[in-house]
């Protein structure tokens, strides 16, 4: 059915299909679902790569208080301005306008579908442990593999968004206690004099400040999903249940986060987590209690990342329609079937992700170049909302609900939200920002489409600046990468 503008001249949101309804709970697994997958598996060597107990610790209370900052900021803009669908993207475009909010929406799905390559890769890698292979998810077969999981998963979601939602709270639950029973093991067979040799980090060089840094896209990573509940927001049954289920799903996974980094330390010595191949945490464990330990995460893992790839894709399929029912995307984004299925757009997210996978072949390390484009790609959605809640906190619009001005408890939150996303696009350093520009240039394609769908101006007001600084900033990344400045 096609969803586009109809005869009588109304938009695709008039005759779009009734929202499946979402419950708190539902709502809530959505958001643990989507940050509990293949980055908290990954974490022990990451960390370890970077540094000791002591900076772990800083990183760990930065990133936990600035991505409660944005918890909150996805809390209150579900209520401040429930007018809004598809958070992220929505925020981006009532703030900021149109072309904006247009590239926080593709560099919002873009990293989604980067993400979920990094769920392919460390799935073929866990399973490379036992067949060689597949090495580190990185070798032709595996990619093979992946790309038929894939695609398998494309016809399954196609069958309707209820019943997907339905199997992710089922696979939340599951694979929440592998992780459990993980923290409960390390910490009954946890050593206090390796703890206390991880503590300082001396095996690195640099001060403690850079150490904490090198961690910063890593935990971007393990939390991405914190806004899930926001970008289906049209589907909750009720408003207030996305901000509740926000800060329940935040809570939930900082503990375990941050416990599973912790009592790494007490197993084994920095440098051999560092070493380790991933996922890290099963090698911890294996050392903890022998060669089941490591069975028993991948198992977990396997499980964890399916249902992690199942509510990233959902979510990114969510943003590409919305943004098309909002005329931001071209007409055909904006389809869906009678089970509210946006097929097109879930058509899309899969061959983005097909490709990526296929750039895989090329990286020196698949897992952590995809984990980082991941995080970099998000970081200007991210920074878009978290300025937009600055922006009403400061100066509310006649659509902004409760609230008010001056100094209050949202200006807070928004200033520190702001800050602490403008530090994570520092963190992430001059190579990553210049491959994210990659992405984001050329899809002033579809911005075009769209634009010439509805016979408007292609660009207006202070969008050739922007268009201007994404292709320089594209431009750029090419000829680093060409010339070996930087590399994938």
């Amino acid at each position: 059915m096609d969803q586009a503008a109809d005869s009588t001249g109304g938009t695709a949101r008039d005759t779009a299909p009734r929202a499946a309804k979402l419950t708190l709970f539902t709502l809530t697994t959505m958001v643990v679902g989507s940050m509990v997958g293949a980055g908290v598996f990954s974490l022990p060597r990451r960390f370890a790569d970077e540094t000791g107990v002591a900076g772990a610790l800083i990183a760990w209370v930065v990133a936990g208080a600035g991505m409660l900052m944005l918890a909150f900021v996805f809390q209150r803009l579900a209520l401040r301005r429930p007018d809004l669908d598809a958070g992220v993207y929505a925020y981006a475009k009532a703030g900021f306008g149109e072309y904006l909010g247009f590239f926080s929406a593709f560099g919002y799905w873009a990293s989604a579908c980067v993400g979920n390559v990094t769920y392919w890769v460390l799935i073929m890698s866990t399973i490379g442990a036992i067949a060689p292979a597949l090495g580190d998810g990185d070798t032709v077969l595996a990619i093979v593999l992946s790309s038929v999981g894939l695609w398998a998963f494309f016809l399954l979601i196609r069958r309707g968004v209820k019943e997907a939602a339905t199997i992710n709270r089922i696979v939340t639950v599951a694979k929440v206690v592998p992780i459990v029973v993980f923290v409960i093991l390390a910490l009954f067979f946890f050593k206090p004099h390796v703890f206390a040799e991880n503590w300082g980090g001396a095996d690195y060089a640099g001060s403690l400040f850079n150490q904490v840094r090198g961690t910063m896209l890593a935990t971007v990573f393990v939390f991405l999903g914190v806004e899930g509940a926001s970008v289906y927001s049209r589907h909750a049954k009720r408003r207030e249940d996305v901000g509740r289920a926000t800060i329940l799903g935040f809570l939930s996974v900082f503990a375990i986060f941050a416990s599973v980094t912790i009592v790494s330390y007490g197993i084994l010595p920095m440098s051999e987590i560092a070493e380790l191949r991933q996922p890290s945490m099963a090698g911890v464990l294996q050392e903890a209690v022998g060669t089941w330990g490591e069975v028993f995460v991948s198992v977990g893992l396997i499980i964890s990342v399916l249902g992690a790839y199942l509510a990233w894709t959902l979510m990114a399929a969510e943003v590409l329609y919305v943004a098309a029912q909002d005329e931001d995307m071209p007409r055909f984004l904006g389809r869906a079937t009678a089970e509210d299925v946006p097929v097109p757009a879930l058509l899309m997210t899969t061959i983005l992700s097909q490709i990526v996978l296929v750039i895989t072949l090329f990286s020196d390390d698949a897992f952590n170049f995809a984990l980082d484009l991941t995080s970099s790609l998000t970081l200007i959605p991210f920074l878009l909302a978290a300025a937009f809640a600055l922006k009403i906190a400061l100066r509310p619009d006649p659509r902004t609900v409760g609230g008010g001005t001056g100094f209050s408890s949202d200006l807070v939150v928004a200033v520190l939200a702001t800050v602490y996303t403008a530090f994570l696009l520092y963190a992430a350093g001059l190579k990553f920002v210049l491959v994210s520009f990659i992405f984001y240039a050329p899809a002033t394609v579809l911005f075009v489409m769209a634009r010439r769908e509805q016979g408007r101006r292609l660009f207006s007001g202070r969008e050739p600046i922007i268009l201007a600084v994404s292709v320089l900033g594209a431009v750029l990344g090419v000829v680093a990468l060409a010339a070996g400045w930087i590399s994938l």
